[in-house]
């Protein structure tokens, strides 16, 4: 017998005895919750539910409110897409799971995408699943995955294993006629993959499915224009690089890095150059920045700002976090938090106030808030603009409508920035973008406020929902977007980030999500020699250096 300490997802606690051997995916139909357990910790280490349990241990349900359930969620139903559109079209089929779009996947195959093959392909999914179709998974060396991988002849994935030196070992999958490499669990069977969508859009399929925020079910469609042009710019860019997948990146870092990062950082200052010649050509003079956090908003705002400069402007560059209401007026909750991500705690009638007392000429005394003290200290930035003058706004509620509401249309330009990388693992596994930016902020919160990967990744699904209340509902409102993504930075990143996540202990919380990061930073080569990255790059602003933040 074994003892089980088991942890439901909403915190139950529930202790039992067990035959050891006993599977999780035996123990959930005792455990019914309001959304389907797909994935489990057992002593803070991702594991299969149907991983036989052999010693006395402490168990977490995951369900799709986790993220690794949730990513394996969208492994497992790839590959179910992979195997559908093999039945349907054949083994000669090549499909590419692009980036994510309006709460799914953006997926292309090679061949002329009706109404008729995508609902085809959805037909055979469901098949699949009502036959309940194993996902068998093994680990194996790098050197026998490079052997397999040529007896099949997926010459692509040997390019990715040879060109990943630290790849010591991954996962082989097999799902029906597809094998595949993952770096991350699959679920046990077809079977708990019931709720899934497929969408015609353009020349391409959406894979649609529960998002983690709204795991009840799929949300109605909607397009997400602004969005599909940045990854199209993104891909355009790719292409300028000859960099698509993690394996033309390694080889990049070793061949022609500083090229590669030059030409990178090129495309950014073009990029901000044409917004700002916009933004002088249609005469705006509030621009307001916006994005999730480690965007990369502040390096941005004033690359901006520089740029403007060249126009022939002379921006004045305002934070909103300067706005804050005094800590001492803010209403805390019933539990006695205070949530300062709320845009209810920006002084909102001041910014107005002062906005359009610019905007007409007046002088103005700007606050500065003291983070020390909590509250706006004036007298230091007594400010007086005129028509060459436009005001760059940055700050998370830039585009929400609640702090600009008061003043003139005519005069605002929306931006929305976030590092949206349309650079793959290889065609069938993408990088979430999420993931992308965790590296960036754990890596500057150890560097400048002293703050653990640990305490990093614990806060971390809190800012994740605090960017799905307040920032993302406004990202299709914007006038124009930046991608602050670097196609090289991952490979930087990993550098500064891997001791951190190495930190991180067996018996810690955090430990089981630091393993799926090192895992996933296998696939790509260290860049150790940085010198060569310019000191007005926005990465800059996570890894130091900067001429821009300090």
């Amino acid at each position: 017998m074994i003892h089980l300490k088991i942890i439901l997802p909403d915190g139950e606690v529930h202790e039992k005895d067990a035959s050891a051997g006993i599977r999780p995916s035996d123990l959930i139909r005792q455990y019914d919750g309001k959304y389907p357990i797909l994935a489990c910790r057992v002593n803070q280490k991702n594991k299969r539910l149907d991983k036989p349990l052999t010693k006395d241990c402490t168990i977490h349900l995951l369900d799709m409110r986790d993220n690794y359930a949730n990513m394996s969620f969208q492994s497992s139903l790839t590959l179910l897409y992979l195997e559908a559109v093999r039945r349907v079209l054949g083994p000669r089929a090549k499909v590419t799971i692009a980036n994510s779009l309006s709460k799914g996947l953006f997926t292309t195959i090679n061949t002329n995408v009706t109404d008729e093959l995508v609902q085809k392909i959805e037909d055979t999914m469901h098949e699949i699943v009502r036959e309940d179709l194993p996902f068998a998974e093994r680990h194996l060396s790098r050197d026998e995955l490079i052997v397999h991988m040529k007896e099949l002849h997926r010459s692509e994935t040997v390019r990715l294993l040879e060109s990943a030196p630290s790849l010591d070992e991954a996962r082989l999958v097999k799902f029906g006629g597809v094998e595949d490499v993952a770096y991350i669990h699959q679920l046990p069977s077809a079977r708990y993959l019931c709720c899934f969508e497929l969408v015609h859009y353009r020349y391409a399929i959406i894979l649609r499915f529960p998002p983690q925020s709204h795991p009840d079910g799929i949300v109605p469609f909607a397009e997400q224009k602004l969005l599909y042009d940045a990854f199209s710019e993104e891909t355009e860019w790719e292409k300028l690089l000859n960099i698509s997948y993690a394996a033309d990146l390694n080889e990049a870092m070793v061949k022609e890095r500083r090229e590669t990062i030059m030409l990178s950082e090129a495309l950014h200052e073009k990029k901000i150059a044409m917004i700002a010649q916009r933004i002088a050509n249609e005469k705006k003079r509030i621009i307001l920045i916006a994005g999730p956090s480690s965007s990369g908003k502040t390096s941005f705002a004033k690359r901006l700002c520089i740029q403007l400069r060249v126009c022939g402007l002379r921006p004045l560059y305002l934070g909103t976090d300067d706005y804050f209401i005094d800590r001492k007026d803010l209403i805390p909750d019933e539990k006695g938090n205070i949530d300062f991500e709320t845009i209810k705690a920006l002084d909102i009638d001041l910014f107005t106030s002062q906005m359009n007392d610019l905007l007409a000429g007046k002088e103005v005394d700007l606050p500065a808030f003291d983070f020390i003290s909590g509250e706006k200290k004036y007298g230091s930035r007594i400010t007086k603009i005129d028509a060459s003058m436009p005001i760059v706004i940055e700050g998370i509620h830039g585009l929400n409508p609640m702090l600009t509401e008061g003043i003139p249309e005519k005069e605002k330009f929306r931006i929305y920035i976030s590092p949206l990388t349309s650079l793959n693992i290889d065609a069938h596994h993408r990088i979430p973008t999420t993931d992308a930016r965790m590296l960036r902020r754990l890596v500057r919160d150890y560097r400048t406020r002293n703050r653990s990967a640990a305490q990093t990744i614990h806060d971390w699904p809190s800012v994740r929902r605090g960017e799905d209340k307040w920032i993302f509902p406004y990202c299709d409102d914007a006038d124009a977007f930046f991608n602050s993504s670097a196609i090289y930075e991952l490979s930087v990143l990993k550098k500064y980030a891997e001791p951190l996540l190495h930190s991180i202990s067996k018996g810690q919380e955090e430990y089981s999500e630091a393993r799926r990061m090192l895992d996933f930073l296998k696939f790509f080569r260290t860049i150790d020699d940085v010198h060569e990255i310019a000191i007005n790059s926005i990465l800059r602003e996570f890894i130091g250096g900067s001429i821009l933040v300090e």
